[in-house]
């Protein structure tokens, strides 16, 4: 470098601005101190304990051997695997769309960024209703979007209004980001919450990206409503986002898709095709065993994460300090620790939910997500995705921590 020559960074501003994610940075701290013999319980990654069905893994076996497999295919995926959900997506929310109107993608991390990334111009504003999963905001801000928070808090069961909605509103607002159930909060809208917030996006012009990755698992009787079938005519200018991760047991295959307007979606294609080109094809295979077959495993998994849940709200809710709404979907609970913090937990006096989470790490040696990560402090996420005594030893560490 010549005297005259500008100091450069080594690391672009776009990307050195990008956060971690909070959650697998939790989980992997959790599996570090395990792995160096702590006997940390982790609550941090929303991950299912239960394998893969085993006839999805069988499907995978046999692709394996498959010299076409080994190959490149498609940049959009498989032509069977995007028929398949296309008639999974007819089948499980009502949405009946082409499978042209499908792309694979590697995970649903993928489909979040190539949806943000396809729909926003620099400066484009992305109303995200907070608590939100840590990824969407990243995702929007490297697409040169503007994320603006929309807090619903537990008194409103973390679910935001059309009130709401209309007050974040500007000439530059293009899309509303909706996940239901919902990660981190597991808060469920009701099918006139739906309908109210579809109208009053298809009334001002708004896209909505609705991740609804998180469909069948859902308890007490409440069921998952799909924006776009609930207000047919928002269909043109929605992204359905969802993938194998959650339902099948599947995190690690890496399998997720988007559903769109057929110009979205090709546009889209084409950023994949410089981007990854096909998701493997092995993966592809095992995901559509999964979206092609029965809902059996999820079914039971979903009987597993109803009686965690249970007992994961009612021990939370004892403890001095906390308040726990009951989670309605997903496998999260979200409880409200603004009562414990500003007192004396194990010595110290956390007065936000990361320093509070940080405590509980190093002295009931139990790893949680501070609400941070998903928007205001002054609360916790916890993931019901682990088995049953390990819950319960968690959680009952959390109590005596805070009860002493």
């Amino acid at each position: 470098m010549t005297e005259s020559s500008p100091a450069r960074a080594r690391v672009s501003a776009r990307i050195g601005g990008i956060s971690e994610s909070a959650t697998l940075a939790v989980d992997a701290k959790a599996k570090a101190l395990k792995a160096a013999g702590r006997p940390v319980i982790g609550f941090g990654a929303g991950e299912p304990d239960f394998p893969t069905p085993p006839a999805v893994v069988e499907a995978a076996l046999v692709a394996a051997r498959e010299p076409a497999m080994h190959r490149y295919t498609p940049a959009a995926g498989l032509p069977a695997l995007r028929e398949a959900v296309a008639a999974k997506t007819a089948r499980d929310s009502g949405l009946e769309v082409p499978a042209s109107q499908v792309l694979i993608t590697n995970g649903g991390k993928q489909a979040v960024y190539q949806a943000f990334a396809t729909l926003l111009d620099p400066g484009d504003e992305v109303i995200l209703p907070a608590p939100y999963w840590t990824t969407y905001p990243e995702a929007v801000r490297l697409a040169g979007g503007v994320p603006v928070e929309v807090f619903a808090g537990p008194e409103q069961g973390y679910l935001v209004t059309v009130e709401q909605l209309e007050a974040a509103r500007t000439p530059r607002t293009k899309v509303l980001l909706y996940c239901s159930p919902s990660n981190p909060t597991g808060a469920v809208y009701p099918r006139e919450h739906v309908e109210a917030i579809g109208r009053w996006a298809v009334e001002h012009g708004v896209w909505v990206v609705a991740d609804e990755i998180y469909e069948h698992l859902t308890y007490d009787g409440v069921t998952a409503e799909s924006m776009p079938v609930v207000v047919p005519e928002l269909a043109d200018t929605c992204v359905v986002l969802n993938g194998v991760a959650k339902t099948y047991a599947m995190t690690g295959w890496r399998v997720g898709w988007m559903v769109g307007p057929t110009d979205v979606v090709k546009a889209a294609t084409n950023l994949q095709s410089h981007l990854s080109s096909n998701v493997a094809n092995v993966s592809q295979r095992a995901a559509l065993a999964a979206v092609s077959g029965p809902l059996d495993a999820a079914h039971e998994m979903r009987e597993a994460f109803d009686r965690r849940r249970r007992t994961m709200v009612a021990m939370l809710s004892e403890i001095d300090g906390v308040s726990c709404p009951v989670p309605q979907g997903a496998f999260y609970a979200y409880p409200d620790v603004r009562g414990v913090l500003g007192r004396e937990v194990g010595g110290t006096t956390p007065t936000t939910s990361a320093e509070l989470a940080t405590v509980i790490l190093e002295q009931a040696e139990v790893a949680v997500v501070p609400g941070e990560a998903f928007g205001p402090s002054g609360y916790l996420r916890l993931s019901y995705a682990l088995g049953d005594d390990d819950l319960a030893e968690g959680v009952g560490r959390i109590q005596r921590l805070l009860a002493g």
